[in-house]
């Protein structure tokens, strides 16, 4: 996510292709910037990882979303540098991690000089991931490629597709009704700007017209059903409360929005067995 505030500018409808361009350029020149920020709050120096699935600081460790990991194979999506993936390694998984920033994955590989054992890491975007049919037990994602990509559900498809009977698909976005909301801490951020209702992306272009930036909207509804579409089943969604005791503001979260309505939404998921 962006840490300056979003103004309400929408532009019209942007494809796989063209979002896929410009979210890798994007984090690819932002990766240092936003390691310097956010890299103490995610693991990124932190030996053996960390596993945080948002803002609110709710991590795996204490939540246990994905089950037993210990001797699974497991594919995080949109990893970013890794943390997830390392902590994961560092708990007997099998585990790969997959990004479309070359960018960020340079920042896992240098983090992972802290490890006992490394992380397999593979450069590739989430609408097509390029693993056999039935070749995990686990797939996750920790605020990382669902709202970056065009097509969420072919993603839905996919990680339905790499999952074996039985294996589970827990992953973590911003909570849709975070949409109608203008990207701001303060109070201008808890008035609503924008309808829940309109799936036109939020992008950012530079001087020339090139779109530079994209996130796509889905509502719960149309989470639900791409999920149920890909044959997977919804086991529980999950909206973690900000703790009291957190003080830190993280882009446009902060203790004051979170006080009123979540930021981020976690869908667990199961393929049937």
């Amino acid at each position: 996510m962006t840490a300056t505030p979003r103004p309400p500018r929408l532009l019209g409808a942007i494809g796989s292709d063209e979002s896929e361009h410009a979210n890798r350029r994007w984090w690819d020149d932002e990766a240092d910037d936003y390691h310097a920020e956010h890299g103490r709050f995610l693991g990124g120096d932190t030996p053996g990882g960390e596993f945080v699935w948002g803002p609110e600081r709710y991590r795996e460790a204490d939540a246990a979303l994905l089950g037993e990991v210990a001797g699974r194979d497991v594919l995080e999506v949109g990893c970013g540098s890794a943390p997830c993936s390392r902590w994961l390694k560092a708990r007997g998984a099998n585990v790969i991690g997959l990004d479309l920033s070359i960018g960020m994955l340079r920042h896992g590989l240098q983090a992972m000089r802290l490890d006992t054992e490394p992380v397999p890491l593979v450069q590739a975007g989430a609408e097509h991931l390029p693993f056999a049919d039935a070749s995990f037990d686990i797939v996750c994602s920790s605020f990382g490629a669902v709202p970056f990509v065009a097509d969420s559900a072919r993603l839905m498809r996919e990680a339905a597709r790499v999952l074996r009977p039985g294996g589970r698909w827990v992953f973590a976005t911003n909570h849709p009704m975070r949409w109608m909301f203008l990207d701001d801490p303060g109070p201008d951020g808890l008035v609503v700007q924008m309808s829940y209702f309109s799936r036109t992306p939020y992008s950012e272009t530079d001087a020339d017209g090139t779109v530079t930036y994209v996130e796509h909207h889905r509502t719960i509804g149309d989470r639900v059903r791409e999920i149920v579409t890909a044959g997977l089943i919804l086991e529980d969604i999950v909206e973690p409360e900000w703790p009291d005791d957190l003080e830190d503001e993280w882009g446009q979260w902060s203790p004051l929005r979170g006080s009123y309505f979540p930021g981020t939404a976690i869908f667990c998921c199961r393929k049937p067995a």
